[in-house]
């Protein structure tokens, strides 16, 4: 998903259900592969195009604002769903402070994390997408997602970049 990325794409805040100590080496793999700048997110840090955020292992990531920019939050708040780093306290923050400026994509994974977040996105006018069921390892947290109605599209991996991409090229033109 992120190595064809050009350096002109739009910030990606990415939580990954991993453990402390592997997300950094993580972000750092993925750095060496993509055009984009990838690395660990940081507190307080300023969300730049260009960039995939990865949430640290063990700490939960927000999307929030200072003055006119985009930041990213940390915490150690209670595990979510069972999870910390949550997806579902990622998309709430996103539904809060980006809204209909947002795209949201929720992947393969187990249980239900992300699905009411993903919902919040879509009640806040941000675009979402599901991986579907033919291309998922494990078709759990789309699954929820479909059923809870929280995707405006489902979409075979093959093609999610792509429409993530359309989307984030029809968000940006909402903030005109």
């Amino acid at each position: 998903m992120l190595e064809p990325l050009p350096v002109t794409s739009p910030a990606l805040l990415i939580t990954q259900h991993m453990p402390a100590g592997f997300t950094c080496s993580f972000a750092n793999r993925l750095n060496k592969h993509c055009q984009i700048a990838v690395k660990e997110a940081e507190e307080g840090e300023r969300v730049l195009p260009g960039h995939a955020y990865i949430a640290p292992g063990a700490r939960h990531m927000e999307l929030a604002r200072s003055g006119a920019k985009y930041v990213i939050r940390l915490h150690d708040g209670p595990p979510v769903n069972r999870h910390r780093p949550s997806v579902d306290v990622l998309f709430h923050s996103v539904a809060k402070f980006a809204g209909r400026n947002a795209v949201g994509v929720i992947l393969t994974g187990m249980g239900n994390d992300g699905a009411a977040g993903l919902l919040a996105m879509r009640q806040a006018g941000a675009w979402t997408l599901g991986q579907d069921e033919a291309s998922c390892v494990v078709y759990g947290m789309p699954r929820e997602a479909v059923a809870l109605g929280a995707c405006n599209e489902v979409v075979p991996l093959a093609h999610l970049r792509q429409r993530m991409l359309a989307q984030i090229g029809t968000a940006q033109a909402l903030r005109i």
